[in-house]
């Protein structure tokens, strides 16, 4: 039986949650507590001890992960040698930011450096494979001062 009165889109998340798939879930959650700020919301052991699913908050989006289950056909980026996406994670400082995750274990794959789009960026990569860029955003661009700044080879 339907209830009528429950949302499609559950409070709290958006359309599109990305879901990692780690090589030490758990560990991967301390990470990013201590690298994004991220707040667990929940955690679902299964019964070998591997996490099944867990979910976490950073800023004001949910992010879902879980431990690596080869059986299911769910490999972390470590054992598929590199992953294709990167996570987008816009901050209010991101040079504070980009420092803490560092700290934490983050290996640097582009330095900070402002944008001719406008923003101040860089990329990570975190000790479980997944890439990470990283941005505050600084000044407003307009579409025909971003394609005269790529003309230049302006960064």
């Amino acid at each position: 039986m339907t209830n009528s009165a429950v949302k499609p889109i559950p409070t709290g998340m958006h359309s599109l949650t990305p879901h990692l798939i780690c090589d030490g879930a758990a560990e991967a959650i301390a990470f990013y507590v201590k690298a994004f700020n991220a707040v667990e919301l929940s955690r679902l052991p299964g019964p070998n001890g591997k996490l099944m699913h867990a979910m976490l908050r950073i800023g004001d989006s949910t992010l879902m992960l879980n431990d690596e289950a080869p059986d299911w056909g769910m490999l972390g980026p470590k054992k598929l040698k590199g992953s294709s996406i990167a996570l987008h994670l816009y901050v209010e400082d991101v040079d504070a930011a980009f420092a803490r995750a560092v700290a934490a274990g983050a290996k640097v794959t582009m330095p900070l450096a402002d944008m001719f789009w406008g923003d101040r960026y860089g990329q990570l990569e975190d000790p479980f494979g997944h890439r990470w860029s990283m941005a505050t955003h600084k000044r407003d661009v307009t579409a025909e001062e971003m394609q005269e700044a790529m003309r230049k080879g302006v960064m």
